[in-house]
């Protein structure tokens, strides 16, 4: 437990058999009220431990969770003008909280008569379903029967760098029994969930499972992720545990359309936390077009370009922490504001029935000031 002035940071408590390694509850701030040097605190609290959990934010004002989220990455140019499209494909859905720059309204269902200025606002199926390779039937969804939505980590993976830390406020949260997720892949794993919450994963604790071969391949490698990547993956179809896709559907270069090539992203594989030097295997996976694999620094690396091979990397690795007892079901209530590390964890939302209530979410990121960096350079020569 640590506490800043005021406040206090506390871990998790984990029940037996959980084996997740992160994660903390912050009381006493007002984050509407925050000093400068809350602020450092609490940027290192979210480095430290990965997703942070600040307590009774009822009030909180959308206009000082945008301040909150550029503060967070003081050297941020993103001032919350860009269109939606440039954070990635399934946000250009997503409506922006008038006033208060890239916070977006995320949710369910009626979300009252004045939202933050969205008068009668009833928002349809936002999440659900249907990009799965094989959906639970509607009868065993309202019966209890749900997925991962999708694993991934907030970026656009083209143009502007990825989001630090991603800011995310309960407003209001649906109520119910327990749902039963299903990875639906051949596993029978499955795990409860009450409603309304977010599952997380660390991309840290996956590099700790590794083999000192398997580290020092992925420390040396990079990848190179496909122009205008949601774009590219729009008509794929996800595999049942939300991770990953399955099948063809890629769209071509012909029909991607023109792009800048400056604009194409290649990141690490490995990328290291900036306050404890933790390094997280960091890769989504859905949106490379290419791997360059190698395990020193003077090797030539072997360009993979095979979208099957690709896959068949990247899940090879991530599948080992795609376990109920590595995820971790961020216990946030109404009111409270979930801070996580966009550099070291995946996340997803979970669909559930109507008839648990309304959903009302607010989601703030920023355009990264710096990109991810890895043990060892990417060659200028790639």
């Amino acid at each position: 437990m640590g506490s800043f002035a005021s406040w206090t940071v506390s871990p998790l408590e984990r029940k037996p058999g959980d084996k997740w390694n992160f994660g903390a509850s912050v009381t006493g701030l007002d984050l509407n009220n925050l000093a400068t040097d809350d602020m450092d605190g609490l940027r290192n609290a979210v480095w430290q431990h990965k997703v942070v959990i600040v307590k009774g934010q009822h009030k909180l004002d959308p206009k000082k969770q945008w301040d909150l989220v550029r503060q967070l990455d003081p050297e941020t140019t993103d001032e919350g003008t860009s269109p939606n499209d440039r954070r990635n494909g399934l946000l250009t859905r997503a409506r922006c909280i008038p006033g208060a720059g890239n916070v977006r309204l995320f949710g369910k269902g009626f979300q009252g008569e004045d939202h933050y200025g969205y008068k009668n606002l009833t928002i349809e199926r936002w999440l659900n379903h249907d990009w799965h390779v094989s959906p639970p039937s509607r009868e065993a969804f309202e019966s209890g029967i749900t997925r991962f939505q999708r694993w991934h980590f907030d970026a656009p993976l083209y143009g502007d760098e990825p989001t630090w830390f991603t800011c995310l406020r309960t407003v209001r949260q649906p109520s119910g029994p327990d749902l039963t997720v299903e990875w639906a892949d051949g596993s029978g794993l499955t795990m409860k969930t009450p409603p309304g919450l977010t599952a997380f994963f660390s991309s840290v604790q996956l590099y700790d499972m590794l083999s000192s071969e398997e580290k020092e391949l992925v420390d040396h490698s990079w990848v190179e992720y496909a122009p205008h990547p949601f774009k590219w993956i729009a008509q794929c179809k996800s595999r049942n545990t939300g991770l990953g896709i399955t099948g063809g559907g890629h769209l071509t270069e012909e029909e991607l359309g023109e792009y800048d090539p400056a604009a194409v992203k290649k990141y690490p594989m490995v990328w290291v936390n900036p306050l404890t030097g933790e390094k997280a295997f960091q890769v989504h996976g859905a949106c490379v077009r290419k791997l360059y694999l190698r395990k020193s620094k003077g090797e030539q690396p072997r360009i993979v370009e095979n979208i099957s091979e690709i896959h068949d990397f990247i899940l090879g690795i991530q599948h080992r922490v795609l376990k109920p007892e590595y995820i971790l079901l961020a216990p946030a209530e109404e009111g409270d504001l979930v801070i996580w590390d966009n550099y070291g964890l995946f996340h997803t939302a979970i669909d559930y029935p109507e008839k648990y209530g309304p959903r009302s979410m607010h989601k703030a990121d920023t355009g990264g000031s710096v990109g991810p960096k890895g043990p060892v350079p990417i060659p200028s020569l790639y």
